[in-house]
């Protein structure tokens, strides 16, 4: 059988044990030689030993003089010399001489004393000697160098093996099992062992009190020192292998015993049937309990329970009933464990009906609730929010007799505090106190989550407050609910303090604490103050996590700080902290909302390829940073990803590339999408309908925008202040401003507050159809409402000089000053239009200077404006200048301005820089509408100044008149270059075509 279990195996080495015993070889004829012993001692040993020779020992050594010459050698060689009286006497002797002394007695002492007791068979004695000995606090090893050492000496190697178990024993009872498996490590090694009953006894406590380490370290020592497990041995052992989870190596440990012949007991099969159940392999539990039926041995009332227990805890509640039944079939009665156990089961799948029948069941069956079950039923409700019938079950059982305790009423204040119900939750602490049951940590930790989870911190610190003067001392976990409930409430100060003062009271900080601080920091961009704390967590040895280092991403790249935000993710990843979705999902925001798509799409196939699966969130976020970011495309492209992958795009993604189609005007693909999205059965929302209104505003379908907004209520979505605001912008941009303002006149009615987007779209209106006395009024009721912006202001100041109304423009200006409305760069491209348009140019350029002093950039707008005054006026030098001036601030010129400076030169007769820079115009691609008028009238001046432009500028000449439809005028102008002889005389529009492809595919092959 040994043989069986000394198979290979990995030695156990535990750094708390001690290491092999050296004994000091003692020659027996040495040990207790009189010579050790003073003539002195001798002689009191000598007339001791005779006096314990009489019944009234006591006595005559009490009326001696003997007392004063006792000493813990005299007593060892008393002992020693009388090993072979009555052991009774000389433990009598023992203790009396102890008492006399008052000085510790020689650890040989104990020792002798142990082995004669049990060479006397008085194990309850040597027991209590033992016992003695170990209070004095004797290292093991010493203990184990006597107890060997003695038992050579008097040639007791028979008693020797009882003097261990009840050593080894004596030690167990006083909790001192590492001291026990050290002492059994140790006289291993001196091959005097206990016996297998105090081995497996040994095994079984190390098992109780999960000292594994230990376990592993006494049971190979018992294979290397070839005890031969037996049945109680090897079912320590299949619980031990299920205790660490590794229930496969009990299952094989029990088929070994059965093919060798060890027969396994009910206890063996039913620490098996626990391990498979704690693993969850419930089924293979109920075969072996199939299977040891079938070899005669009965299941018990253990063996249904941890069935019932185990099919509960894998939410299959209905098995476990069906087992019950089996069990009242086969005669075993069911104990309130096996009810709570089901009633636990059917609470946590919410079949709380079913848990009620079977609490029904156990009165109906004459058995008492006790408070667990209670407790169960009661936690139970209030998990699945029936909080009031909880507390009803609480006023029954009381009245059954049943006194609640303080999970009673924890379990029904963290009830209502998940419901927010905190009035009932503290009336439930006070009742606690009337019915003499103090308040837990965990009751008062209930009460404070509720407050902080409702917003009523400072309740929550009173709480706190009350709890430390009873007596309570908060947990880490309430001060970090605390902590986390005062950074929700954008209280970080407050947090901060209460993270101080825990440190005061010696609570430490653990990684959630930090997280919930560092994460508050974090939001509120504080993150070098957030750094510190970090720094502060490394020091104490706590490991930062992925929430840690998700809080700085996400501060980061809420500022825009991608650089930085970046810098923690790499970090994290050189940690080996693998980042979650959430942390990805951060980083694809950050990059999108800085406009860097690329960066956002890098990270997105980097998470997808570290195995990290992107969610319907991660999707959305991408889908509309891209979309943010006009790209459109490439969105779409990635919604085709999320739909390949089997993932349904929820109602925001959808609604989002809605919006993004109107905005680019394809309202056919925007509907396509709608009409997609309601065959998957995803109804949509108000922002739906907003963009599909929107869109079609913009595209002039105004009947349609119409019908959509009137069949909105229908659907059974509410309008908002954007549907109206948007629907009012499409009628005042289509011209029917009173629809507008019959809108407006309807927002009030359904309950819809006009706000300053609809008002800014009517001023708009009204600006348009040059009604600005109606415009000035609305802008009037702005200013009432607090409404107005620089946007109002814009409009109408633009609406009064489109109407030729300086006066009224600049009084708007001057009051736009007095409101503290800071104009922007349209302000002033505004003003700077119409002075330039009424000639004033002098105006216009003190304007455009104090613009660039106020640092608002003008835009090419502004410069088109001004070139547009100077060309009036004919003043073409300070075209040029300005032309230059815009190109060197790195402003983009459009078509408008490339015309006009293109017409300048060609007026003041430099016909090669006009040619040059409409060239560069078509290089650019910048001319869209193909307006090449100037186009002949150039090429006949340069012909006959001599200029001979490169085949390049003709090409482009050429095929941009080809492209954009005027193929009789790219054929005049062809011809005029054949006549200048700019190219030969059997080019034609197809060689300039072809020759235009094929750079394309040689560009194309380059990169």
């Amino acid at each position: 059988m040994r043989a069986l279990f000394s198979q290979k195996f990995i030695k156990y080495t535990d750094r708390y044990l001690i290491s092999k015993t050296k004994l000091v070889s003692l020659k027996s004829n040495h040990f207790f030689h009189s010579s050790q012993i003073s003539k002195e001692n001798e002689d009191t040993v000598r007339e001791i030993t005779s006096i314990l020779t009489h019944n009234n020992w006591q006595f005559l050594l009490e009326s001696s003089y003997l007392p004063q010459k006792l000493n813990p050698d005299v007593i060892r060689s008393v002992l020693h010399q009388n090993m072979a009286g009555d052991p009774k006497r000389l433990l009598g002797f023992f203790n009396w001489s102890s008492h006399q002394m008052g000085t510790p007695q020689n650890l040989n002492s104990f020792s002798i004393l142990a082995i004669v007791l049990c060479n006397s068979n008085q194990f309850a004695y040597a027991n209590w000697v033992l016992e003695r000995m170990i209070e004095i606090c004797c290292p093991v090893s010493a203990v184990l160098d006597s107890i060997v050492s003695c038992c050579r000496e008097f040639n007791s190697s028979q008693s020797i093996h009882v003097v261990f178990d009840i050593l080894i024993n004596a030690y167990k009872k006083k909790g001192m099992l590492h001291e026990a498996a050290s002492l059994f490590l140790a006289a291993k090694n001196c091959e005097f062992l206990p016996s297998l009953v105090c081995c497996n006894s040994l095994l079984k406590d190390l098992l109780k009190c999960n000292r594994m380490e230990l376990f592993w370290s006494v049971y190979y020592a018992m294979l290397e020192a070839k005890i031969n497990p037996d049945v109680y041995t090897l079912t320590s052992l299949i619980s031990a292998h299920c205790k660490v989870g590794n229930v496969r190596e009990g299952q094989r440990v029990l088929l070994e015993m059965e093919e060798k012949g060890c027969s396994p007991n009910l206890v063996t099969y039913n620490v098996t049937i626990g391990g498979l159940c704690k693993a969850g392999l419930v089924d293979e539990a109920l075969e072996l309990k199939k299977s040891m039926t079938e070899k005669g041995l009965a299941p018990d009332g253990y063996t249904y329970s941890i069935l019932i227990d185990g099919f509960c805890k894998q939410k299959r509640s209905r098995e476990a009933k069906f087992i019950l039944g089996e069990m009242s079939n086969v005669g075993l009665n069911s104990d309130h464990v096996v009810y709570t156990a089901l009633i636990d089961g059917f609470m946590k799948e919410g079949d709380v009906e079913e848990a009620f029948r079977i609490k029904d069941e156990i009165v109906a069956r004459g058995k008492k609730l006790n408070v667990i079950t209670c407790n169960v039923i009661i936690n139970g409700l209030c998990k699945v929010g029936q909080t009031e019938k909880a507390k009803d079950l609480l006023g029954e059982i009381i009245a059954m007799g049943i006194k609640p305790d303080t999970q009673t009423y924890t379990s029904l204040i963290e009830g209502y505090s998940r419901e927010n119900n905190m009035v009932k939750a503290y009336g439930l602490l006070v009742e606690m106190k009337e019915r003499n049951l103090q308040p837990t940590v965990y009751s008062c930790s209930a009460i404070i989550n509720g407050l902080c989870r409702s917003g009523d911190l400072q309740q929550a610190n009173f709480v706190l407050e009350k709890m430390t003067e009873g007596g309570l001392k908060p947990n880490v976990v309430i001060y970090t609910t605390l902590i986390k409930g005062h950074v929700q409430g954008g209280k970080i100060e407050e947090a901060i303090e209460i993270f101080s003062r825990m440190k005061e009271k010696g609570i430490l900080p653990d990684v959630f604490c930090y997280n919930s601080l560092i994460i508050g920091l974090c939001r509120a961009k504080r993150m070098e103050e957030a750094r510190t704390y970090m720094i502060e967590m490394v020091e104490r040895r706590l490991k930062p996590d992925v929430y840690t280092y998700g809080a700085f991403i996400s501060g980061y790249s809420m500022v825009g700080e991608m650089l930085v935000a970046d810098a923690y993710f790499r970090e994290m990843i050189g940690y080996s902290i693998a980042p979650n979705g959430v942390v990805y999902t951060t980083l694809i925001d950050g990059y999108c909302k800085v406009g860097d798509t690329e960066g956002a799409l890098l990270i997105f196939r980097s998470m997808l390829g570290q195995g990290v699966l992107a969610d319907v969130q991660t999707y959305s976020v991408l889908i509309n940073g891209l979309l943010r970011n006009g790209k459109l495309q490439e969105a779409m492209h990635v919604f085709a990803e999320l739909c390949e992958k089997g993932l349904i795009a929820d109602v925001y993604t959808y609604s989002s590339l809605i919006s993004g189609f109107c905005k680019q005007g394809d309202i056919i693909e925007a509907f396509k999408l709608h009409d997609e999205m309601c065959q998957k059965g995803i109804d949509p929302n108000i922002f739906t309908y907003n963009a599909l209104i929107n869109g079609l505003c913009k595209s002039g379908d105004m009947e349609r925008a119409k019908e959509l907004f009137d069949g909105i209520s229908e659907k059974g979505l509410a309008l908002n202040g954007v549907t109206y605001a948007t629907i009012i912008d499409g009628y005042c941009k289509s011209g029917n401003v009173a629809e507008a303002f019959r809108l407006l006149d309807e927002m009030p009615l359904k309950g819809i507050p006009p706000d300053s987007f609809v008002y800014n779209a009517l001023v708009s209106g009204c600006c348009k159809e040059g009604n600005t006395e109606k415009a000035f009024s609305l802008y009037q009721e702005m200013m009432q409402k607090g409404f107005a912006s620089t946007i109002t202001f814009n409009t109408l100041i633009d609406g009064f000089c489109k109407s030729g109304k300086l006066n009224e423009a600049n009084q708007l200006v001057n009051e736009m000053v007095d409101k503290q409305v800071i104009p922007d760069h349209v302000t002033f491209t505004i003003l700077i239009d119409y002075l330039c348009k009424a000639g004033m140019m002098e105006a216009a350029e003190e304007l455009f200077l104090e613009m660039q002093k106020r640092n608002l950039m003008p835009t090419i707008v502004t410069y088109t404006s001004l070139l547009h005054g100077y060309s009036r006026i004919g003043d073409r030098s300070k075209m040029f200048s300005l032309f230059e001036e815009l190109v060197a601030k790195g402003i983009e010129p459009d078509e408008v301005a490339y015309n006009m400076i293109v017409d300048a030169y060609y007026e003041e007769g430099n016909t090669e820089k006009a040619f040059k820079l409409w060239n560069e115009l078509l290089d650019k691609g910048v001319m869209q509408k193909g307006d090449f008028s100037n186009a002949l009238a150039l090429l006949e001046k340069m012909g006959s100044q001599g200029f001979t432009p490169s085949l390049a500028m003709c090409s482009n000449v050429v095929r941009g008149l080809n492209e954009a439809g005027c193929e009789d005028k790219a054929t005049r102008v062809l011809e005029s270059m054949v006549r200048f002889k700019w190219i030969s005389d059997s080019t034609s529009l197809s060689d300039f075509s072809n020759e235009y492809q094929k750079d394309a595919i040689s560009q194309g092959n380059q990169h």
